[in-house]
């Protein structure tokens, strides 16, 4: 199966994924998001992916009529740091290890 994306002829997909790949240069916490998927995945995939971030904010607001408040770069890396921990901390748990912080000198 070929890995790329499909055209779409959809303007309101087209303008989501324009936006998505404005984030690029973004310091808030899609434009972090869109990095990190740029570095796992090649660029059109990554466009895709959060430009459905992007539809889904947008479907949750008008359907709840919440109004997105964009945390930051730094609580969004800090999340999935706290994220990666809890991931490898489980790993460890399942061999029969654990992990033990390190103090570095300042």
């Amino acid at each position: 199966m070929s890995g790329k994306t499909k055209r779409c002829a959809n303007r309101a997909a087209q303008a989501l994924r324009l936006a998505a790949a404005s984030l690029r240069t973004s310091q808030s916490a899609l434009g972090a998001l869109f990095r990190r998927m740029c570095s796992r995945m090649d660029k059109p995939k990554a466009v895709a992916a959060v430009a459905h971030k992007l539809a889904r904010l947008i479907y949750t607001m008008l359907t709840k009529g919440e109004e997105y408040t964009d945390q930051g770069q730094e609580y969004y890396e800090e999340r999935y740091r706290q994220r990666v921990l809890h991931s490898l901390a489980q790993c460890a748990a399942k061999m029969g290890l654990r992990i033990v912080p390190i103090e570095h000198p300042a």
